[in-house]
């Protein structure tokens, strides 16, 4: 099975980036406000959503080490699983 980051339905996109920075946030990897090319630019957009957001604050992606990126994305598979099974016994 080939893996790809392509987006199967778009409208979920932005949803699923407000989860991944609430996952962040909880989990305590969020920072504060960075100056001009100071994040990772493939997620520049996605910063500048989340510190206005976020009250300033945002997650500063290249500097989390792969077992904290990997935590937050399990929990989002965590999280998405869990509701999927809710609605599919009817109690979501």
């Amino acid at each position: 099975m080939s893996r790809s980051n392509k987006v199967v339905v778009s409208a979920s996109k932005a949803a699923l980036n407000q989860l991944k920075y609430e996952i962040a946030a909880e989990f305590g990897l969020t920072t504060g406000s960075y100056g001009a090319g100071g994040y990772d630019s493939e997620f520049a957009g996605e910063l500048g959503e989340a510190g206005a957001a976020g009250g300033g604050h945002s997650v500063h992606w290249s500097s989390l080490s792969t077992r904290q990126a990997g935590s937050v994305g399990g929990e989002i598979t965590k999280r998405l699983v869990a509701q999927a099974e809710s609605v599919l016994n009817g109690l979501g």
